[in-house]
């Protein structure tokens, strides 16, 4: 535990947020080591501390330096859509993914519209968007357009 900050070196429970270039605010929510939320508010709320390692990674992974794939995730989701989301981190970094693609890894049937719902549900409400890279799904999903298009740029270069 750091004595001037009150948090442990390896990022404590809170919020943490940090302004990145081309992108805008990227905060953090984290509880027990684990990633359990991304958001992109518009300022850094005050509350928030600036330091922590997924933002660090968020760093690296704009930068073309590495993936998100280290950081640990805590996916409090119903199960099917934790499936879909367990799927799509396995989609690598500067590749896409179609919906029948990622039901096929989940173990979903692409042809089945109640698995399409379940999928498009995930993506939608993915809660831990960057780490969980639904910018790699064809289509619009939880990462802001902006966002995944940038994402996107820095993991081609």
């Amino acid at each position: 535990m750091d004595r001037d900050t009150g948090q442990s070196p390896t990022g404590g429970a809170g919020l943490y947020a940090r302004t990145f270039d081309g992108v805008g605010v990227v905060q953090v929510g984290a509880a027990a080591g684990n990633v359990i939320s991304v958001s992109f508010p518009d300022e850094i709320p005050p509350d928030a501390g600036p330091d922590h390692p997924a933002l660090d990674a968020v760093e690296a992974v704009l930068t073309g330096e590495a993936n998100q794939m280290g950081v640990e995730v805590a996916l409090t989701i119903p199960t099917p859509q934790r499936d879909v989301l367990e799927a799509v981190r396995k989609v690598p970094p500067g590749e896409r993914a179609s919906l029948a693609q990622v039901a096929h890894m989940a173990g979903l049937d692409p042809d089945e519209a109640a698995d399409l719902d379940t999928i498009r549900t995930a993506l939608r409400e993915n809660p831990t968007p960057v780490f969980v890279p639904d910018h790699r799904i064809e289509g619009e999903w939880a990462t802001p357009p902006d966002v995944a298009a940038r994402l996107r740029d820095a993991e081609e270069h």
